[in-house]
């Protein structure tokens, strides 16, 4: 039994297909198969099911893969005391960041982590929630920043800040034009721009906001719901006048709050208002943090990268300790 064979089949049971799975680990699909053939020889138990169109675990497959899973962190564990004992920060960080944080938190983040840790870049993968959880647990990544909730993995979790969400309006609507501060029912008769299914925002918003679901399925704005595939093709779409939308704080331009003489937004068409307490509930806002496993070991990385996060701007959000 090698730690080779045991990356095959933690591979195969992430992919559930013996093609995908053997690209993953850069090796040919039939090296793969026969590794994983004399791997089940030796241990005289079948660990995957195979048909045409799909492989799946065998109930004791399962429990082995859990196993060869640990038993590749512990091994890669050794690797990361080493670097540790000459350099606590040495070497690549791997971090994954969700869609909707990524393109308006990285481009501070990056910049803050060469000043500050030049010997530990970051290796970045953008994803969905479910996705970076997954690699987690899978050790592909080695650290990810995403939002409140998600399903309870035994992940170490840091609260980096809290985010209030805002509304995104296109200017041309007479309704909008005094820039009030409005509530999640002024929008109902709105039509909603959504993200599609996937988006770990979408679901945010429908938490967060219950008018919207409920309103779904019996009022006229929300119940024409179009769902696009990334907050700046909605914002697109708000300023062409096809509907209203919630954004994040941090996705708001930072001249989009000026008053109108003053605005030289690259959004001119788009208005954005703050959206006020109701009936003692407080405005939409999502938590984010950063997520970890429990085995890795590199702590100094992760409070540095926590340090970085900190040194952004981070306009309009609520710093958390």
């Amino acid at each position: 039994m090698t730690l080779t064979e045991l990356k095959y089949i933690v591979a195969v049971a992430r992919e559930k297909h013996f093609g995908r799975a053997a690209d993953a680990c850069y090796v040919s699909q039939p090296t793969l198969s026969v590794a994983i053939k004399k791997l089940e020889d030796e241990l005289d138990v079948k660990l995957f099911e195979r048909s045409a169109g799909e492989v799946t675990v065998t109930p004791l497959g399962e429990e082995i893969v859990r196993q060869a899973q640990s038993v590749l962190e512990q091994a890669a564990a050794i690797k990361e005391i080493a670097k540790r004992g000459k350099d606590p920060l040495s070497g690549v960080l791997t971090l994954g960041v969700i869609y909707t944080i990524g393109p308006y938190l990285l481009p501070d983040l990056v910049r803050n982590s060469i000043e500050r840790t030049p010997q530990m870049p970051l290796m970045l993968q953008e994803n969905f929630t479910v996705k970076l959880l997954e690699m987690l647990r899978t050790g592909e990544i080695d650290c990810a920043i995403v939002a409140e909730p998600f399903p309870d993995t035994g992940l170490a979790i840091a609260p980096l800040y809290d985010e209030p969400f805002m509304a995104a309006v296109p200017s041309s609507h007479p309704r909008w034009r005094r820039s009030p501060p409005l509530s999640t029912m002024d929008l109902k008769n709105e039509t909603m721009l959504l993200l599609g299914a996937g988006h770990c925002f979408r679901d945010h918003v429908l938490e967060v906001c219950p008018e919207f679901a409920r309103y779904a399925s019996n009022a006229e704005g929300i119940r024409r719901t179009f769902e696009g595939s990334s907050l700046e093709t909605i914002k697109h779409m708000v300023a062409a006048g096809m509907g209203v939308t919630l954004v994040p704080r941090l996705s708001v331009p930072k001249d989009a709050l000026d008053t109108p003489r003053r605005r030289k937004s690259d959004e001119p068409h788009i208005r954005y208002l703050p959206i006020v307490e109701e009936d003692g509930v407080p405005p939409p806002s999502r938590r984010v943090v950063l997520v970890w496993r429990r085995s890795f070991t590199r702590y100094e990385a992760i409070a540095a990268l926590r340090n970085a996060v900190y040194a952004c701007a981070l306009p309009g959000v609520t710093r958390l300790s």
